[in-house]
């Protein structure tokens, strides 16, 4: 049975930092593409980032680029996102996920996280 367990998620300042986590209990777990989602309240889930199996190839919504970074310890079976510079509208439930190929869609992945949840003051 997959189980993705995210952690790291806290209320912070803005201009804060937070890093999360993704620990993943599943098979093969290297051979899965990985992704960031995010629900602001009151708002659809939207992508965050992403990161192929090998971790050589990421890719970041305009919202975050420059901001946050993406990776993963395949020998932890975990999955990070380092969130820097970090602003209120940055407020909401992350969640990451494991799909069998690179996607911004969150249809194309098959597990999910039961999330965490980032609250940036003003």
């Amino acid at each position: 049975q997959v189980q993705l367990v995210e952690s790291g998620g806290e209320t912070v300042q803005a201009g804060g930092s937070l890093r999360l986590s993704c620990v993943a209990s599943m098979q093969l777990f290297s051979t899965y593409a990985f992704g960031w989602f995010r629900q602001p309240p009151g708002k659809e889930r939207e992508f965050v980032a992403h990161i192929t199996w090998q971790g050589d190839n990421t890719y970041y919504s305009d919202s975050v680029k420059g901001r946050f970074t993406i990776s993963r310890d395949n020998a932890k079976n975990t999955v990070y996102l380092q969130m820097n510079s970090l602003k209120p509208e940055d407020t909401a439930v992350y969640y990451c996920a494991a799909a069998p190929f690179l996607a911004t869609k969150a249809s194309t992945y098959t597990y999910w996280g039961q999330g965490t949840q980032v609250t940036v003051s003003s």
